[in-house]
């Protein structure tokens, strides 16, 4: 595994991340840590999650099962960079959300971490993300709440997830006139066929300092290999691959995209992660492997380098919106 600095820290991570949020919703606790066995034997070391993930009226059954996973012992929470975060409402779907029991005031923010802490069975969090916007708390209370837990050790750096590039700059703005560390990475939607990030995200956090941390670096499914496995193994594309596919345009494009992959004889999602890990500000894709094959699949990612002529034809099949603020302009 290649490790690198998460954003302007001294803190080391690999260059894929760990997404759990499969854990409990469909895979069960003990594939889940035969899981992280592997990812963390394969030098994986940041494992990313959330309060909510287990959804439903399960909501903080990813959490717990992290938590038993690290009370097996044997140096497990001692090795893993835990990222967690912090802004949904916690009660199962339909039922009504009492008062300060969601979002990022500080009085939501206090209660979520010590239950996150409970769920997880660790005394801290690494890395604690906000997972959203939050248009009604100040960054100042915000960050206040944050400086409050670090003082007390309960987390160590705080992160964002699905912000504009202007909300980075207005958080690091707030945090540096308080006095506080502000935000060290940002967890993006950020993908071969989705490269928004690229007008204003990605400089954006080049700018403060933060790590890039690509969420659905597969877009879902479409970037695997969606219509060769149909073709292979008779697997039909489901949710919002399938969906995405009902579009003539897209199908033509995810077609364009498995030939020019097979043409180089790679496989599709392993091509769509190298990609990503050559991207400036990238620090690792989010991968949310269902099984163990699925992990190893991702691994080999980090070894492929892409020919230059394989770069350009990505380029001609998923083009970019090009550099800011050029990409506004024309």
């Amino acid at each position: 595994m290649e490790y690198t600095q998460l954003g302007r820290t001294g803190l080391k991570v690999g260059r894929l991340v760990l997404g759990t949020m499969n854990f409990g919703p469909q895979t069960d606790e003990a594939d889940s840590h035969r899981i992280m066995d592997a990812a963390l034997d394969a030098g994986i070391n940041l494992f990313d999650t959330a309060n909510a993930y287990g959804w439903g009226a399960n909501k903080g059954r990813t959490e717990e099962i992290i938590g038993s996973w690290f009370a097996r012992g044997g140096g497990r929470r001692d090795k893993t960079v835990l990222a967690t975060k912090v802004y949904a409402n916690m009660s199962a779907d339909g039922e009504p959300v009492w008062p300060n029991h969601d979002k990022l005031s500080a009085l939501n923010i206090r209660r979520a971490v010590d239950a996150s802490l409970t769920r997880l069975g660790t005394d801290h969090i690494d890395l604690y993300q906000f997972h959203h916007v939050d248009r009604d708390t100040p960054w100042d209370e915000i960050w206040q709440a944050v400086d409050v837990l670090v003082q007390q050790g309960k987390i160590l750096y705080a992160g964002s997830s699905n912000h504009a590039g202007w909300h980075l700059a207005q958080a690091n703005e707030a945090a540096a006139r308080r006095g506080s560390y502000g935000l060290v990475s940002e967890q993006c939607l950020y993908n071969l066929a989705e490269r928004r990030a690229e007008m204003e995200v990605i400089p954006a956090a080049q700018a403060y300092g933060l790590g890039v941390i690509p969420w659905s670096p597969l877009h879902g499914g479409l970037l695997g290999g969606v219509l060769k496995k149909g073709v292979e193994g008779g697997r039909r594309a489901s949710g919002r691959a399938a969906d995405a596919l009902a579009d003539p345009a897209v199908r033509a494009r995810i077609q364009s995209y498995e030939d020019l992959v097979d043409k180089h004889g790679l496989e599709p999602g392993e091509v769509a992660l190298a990609w990503l890990l050559g991207r400036p500000g990238v620090t690792g894709p989010i991968v949310g492997p269902r099984t163990a094959d699925q992990l190893a699949s991702a691994l080999r990612a980090v070894e492929l380098e892409l020919p230059a002529e394989l770069l350009t034809g990505l380029d001609e099949v998923f083009p970019g919106p090009g550099p800011s603020p050029e990409a506004f302009a024309w």
